[in-house]
């Protein structure tokens, strides 16, 4: 039996799911630009296990973002919606950069 605390707010499901769907981008565009290169060739050749292959590192990849993102957002328990936090942070940077260049 799942504890009362242990239930993920909705604030932190939206924002564990926000970082999670915008931070894949920058992820799978950088995959993209190294993976599909270096299989050009094997696409023609043998497309079904060239495409099987992309799509086994594409889904590890995912796998393993979508488990360290969770990690992360449970070890610094952020439960606060992330464009807050963003104009928090956004914020602290922007009184960081005004004190030193004063």
């Amino acid at each position: 039996m799942i504890s009362e605390n242990k239930i993920d707010s909705h604030k932190k499901s939206m924002s564990e799911a926000f970082i999670n769907s915008f931070g894949s981008y920058p992820i799978g565009y950088g995959l993209g630009i190294v993976i599909l290169p270096l299989s050009v060739g094997w696409i023609q050749e043998d497309p079904y296990t060239a495409n099987i292959a992309i799509t086994a590192v594409y889904a590890t990849v995912s796998f393993v973002r979508s488990y360290f993102l969770r990690r992360i957002f449970e070890k610094f328990g952020i439960d606060d919606n992330f464009i807050r936090l963003g104009i928090k942070g956004f914020g602290k940077l922007r009184n960081l950069f005004s004190n030193l260049f004063r």
